[in-house]
């Protein structure tokens, strides 16, 4: 999903400041997004890291080796960790949200999968844009679109692109398949992620990666036991399209995990719903114009599409402020526990029957979240220091950057 800049000022940055003119301050001031304590530095070198060591592990005793290693489980519930913890299963809980509209949509014949993620762009948009144009001013907002909208355009073109191909990996091979295809999306973004940040992964994140995967294997081992998959209409196509669909996520979660952590995150979302609206709107246009004709487009299934566009709403809300928390890759870990909640609400709309297994599999999702940050600190997955352009002359009266806490 990072090691934030200290609060205040530091001796050297103060004597800098008294060295420079005031017009140059306000400059400065003027370009950083969503915070007005951020210190100068002389040569504007990227901000200094501030080291959380987790307390060391004694190997010297048996006693010792106890309270150390509880010493260690204590350093882990920082406020950041715990915030990280529940913005990943809020995410979570908004994927099985999404998925049980879907399939309500589905059943009460609407199956218009660009249409349905339209909405979700357009409102990004609709509120994301004005604020942008708020802050930046509409001659900032131009500048930042010619000079900078390619890469967003690409990144909402990913992202568009990946729910498209996974949707429709769904039509066409079984349940188990996507489900542990989907899993790809976690090295994707691990890789990307250290493309563009450099992480230092420690052994142990590794770790937390293979027993989160661990219980994704005892959910879907599951479902097989519970014969919960179906029957492949073209297992080999369907299966290309969720491997593509999968790396695709990894990739845009990557992205704009290194978007948010050096631009504000009221751009890079609104940036997100503009360019994804466009290009969702046109292959809305020329792939289901004739399927909407035959929707039925009841006031339940209209119900549901605005249930399904809240989720998603608020997960492409909270997923960057996680990435600041924590990281992308934390992130898709946390996904992992969506086939949790997917049951509990199965027993109640569905009519599912408890298996035992789910229970200790969710807890081995747990379980890998928190080894991912045994010796690693959220700090250290990435720096965070979001500004606003330089050519941007931005609003003041930001006092708190979102996802430094």
């Amino acid at each position: 999903m990072w090691q934030p800049f200290a609060r205040g000022e530091n001796l050297q940055s103060r004597s800098y400041s008294l060295k420079m003119s005031s017009q140059d301050q306000d400059d400065r001031k003027s370009y950083v997004d969503e915070t007005v304590t951020v210190p100068e530095f002389p040569d504007d070198s990227e901000t200094p890291q501030v080291h959380h060591s987790r307390p060391p592990i004694d190997y010297t005793s048996v006693p010792g080796f106890f309270r150390s290693t509880w010493k260690r489980f204590e350093s882990l519930w920082t406020k950041r960790f715990i915030l990280s913890l529940i913005a990943g299963q809020v995410v979570s809980l908004c994927i099985t949200c999404t998925n049980v509209t879907t399939t309500e949509l589905v059943m009460r014949n609407w199956a218009l999968p660009t249409t349905q993620t339209f909405f979700l762009y357009f409102s990004l948009c609709l509120i994301y844009t004005p604020y942008t144009i708020y802050q930046y001013g509409f001659k900032g907002w131009g500048k930042m679109i010619i000079k900078d909208g390619w890469r967003y355009f690409i990144l909402a073109a990913c992202d568009v692109e990946g729910n498209f191909l996974v949707v429709k990996a769904y039509q066409y091979t079984t349940l188990l398949s996507c489900m542990l295809l989907d899993a790809w999306a976690i090295p994707v973004c691990v890789f990307f992620s250290w493309v563009y940040m450099r992480p230092k992964y420690h052994w142990s994140q590794i770790l937390g990666v293979v027993v989160c995967v661990g219980g994704l294997g005892m959910l879907v081992a599951s479902d097989e036991i519970t014969d919960k998959d179906w029957p492949a209409m073209s297992r080999a196509k369907g299966d290309v399209f969720m491997l593509v669909g999968a790396t695709l996520y990894g990739f845009t979660n990557a992205t704009e995990e290194f978007f948010v952590r050096k631009s504000p995150l009221y751009e890079v979302v609104g940036q997100l719903g503009m360019w994804g609206t466009l290009i969702n709107g046109i292959q809305m246009a020329g792939l289901e114009h004739n399927d909407m004709k035959t929707a039925t487009w009841s006031g339940i299934n209209i119900g549901l599409l605005v249930a399904y566009t809240s989720a998603m709403f608020i997960l492409y809300t909270v997923a960057p402020i996680l990435y600041r928390m924590a990281s992308s890759a934390y992130y898709n870990l946390s996904l992992l526990s969506s086939d949790f909640y997917g049951l509990l609400f199965g027993l109640f709309l569905f009519h599912y029957s408890v298996y035992w297994l789910y229970f200790p599999a969710f807890a081995v999702v747990i379980l890998g979240l928190i080894i991912y940050f045994w010796v690693a600190t959220p700090e250290e997955q990435g720096k965070l220091n979001p500004q606003a352009p330089e050519y941007v002359n931005k609003r003041q009266g930001r006092d708190g950057i979102v996802g430094a806490v």
